[in-house]
């Protein structure tokens, strides 16, 4: 019988399985439902399904550079002995050179380009089914600049922390210094004049109830404790933004003494830390062993 897209978007929802998968074990089964998708678990290719609860906190990012446009990417895994699977690196590489080349809107966007006859999804699906582990394709990035304009990179212990920075004047040596600083320093914007007023205010409220609960500002002046806390607010916004922040080459110099000397401007930067902002699950590592060693 014929296979209809209604069916195969049916099945691609209640498996996870890639398309064509769904449309062959479809196929297979007559467009029987339930038949599918025991052809499906019996391929092992909707294992991954019973792993879609799972955390994927950890993974590795990479950048890759194509002239004046680069991408950045984040995939993730449930544990960091994956990041080491030959598979899960060749699928880093397919997802990077994928999305660079065709710089898609979103990550809904990303999987659903095509990659061998199928979808950059259904290779995300097959590696999870593969390797056994939950494997996402967290986030992206595609930065392009001008070609007076410099990138420099970054990548930390293969992967764990990446950074990409858009530079104008100075060199790539420079570039990628700035690179490594934004990487290890954790800057969120290059200079005071990026930022919001609503972080500038949120972080006035902040130190604010800071030095109000300090006791060693009880009872002082209205004037040195507001003092105090314009203090504090210049200091904790300072650490946030990259020309404020110490050189790591240079502690004795601020990073916009250094852009200042090379004549240089850094524009723009993004930065990946592998995990971040995911909640992970706490497990008793023994304990996991010895459940599994009972199976």
């Amino acid at each position: 019988m014929a296979v209809t897209a209604a069916q195969v978007k049916e099945l691609r929802e209640k498996t996870g399985a890639g398309m064509m998968d769904c449309k062959n074990a479809l196929t297979e089964s007559d467009g029987d439902m339930e038949r599918a998708i025991d052809w499906l678990r019996e391929k092992g290719i909707a294992k991954s399904v019973k792993k879609s609860s799972r955390i994927a906190a950890e993974g590795l990012a990479k950048i890759l550079i194509d002239g004046n446009r680069a991408c950045m990417i984040e995939v993730n895994s449930e544990t960091d002995f994956v990041t080491k699977n030959e598979q899960f690196l060749k699928l880093m590489d397919t997802a990077a050179e994928t999305i660079l080349k065709a710089a898609p809107a979103d990550n809904e966007a990303a999987l659903a380009l095509e990659v061998n006859g199928a979808t950059l999804n259904d290779e995300f699906v097959n590696a999870t089914a593969t390797i056994g582990e939950k494997i996402v394709l967290r986030r992206f990035v595609i930065v392009d600049k001008n070609d007076d304009e410099l990138f420099g990179d970054y990548t930390h212990m293969g992967g764990s922390k990446t950074a990409l920075v858009v530079m104008k004047g100075g060199d790539e040596q420079l570039a990628h210094f700035m690179a490594m600083q934004i990487a290890s320093m954790s800057p969120t914007y290059v200079a005071a004049s990026d930022m919001p007023a609503d972080v500038v205010e949120h972080e006035r409220k902040v130190q604010t109830e800071i030095v109000k609960n300090d006791e060693k500002f009880a009872g002082k002046p209205e004037n040195v404790i507001n003092g105090a806390i314009e203090g504090k607010v210049s200091k904790a916004l300072k650490e946030m933004c990259l020309v404020d922040q110490e050189y790591f080459m240079d502690t004795a110099k601020k990073v916009s003494a250094v852009l200042k000397e090379n004549n240089a401007q850094v524009l723009s930067f993004v930065r990946y830390a592998v995990g971040e902002g995911i909640e992970k699950r706490e497990e008793n590592f023994a304990e996991e062993v010895a459940k599994q060693m009972n199976v």
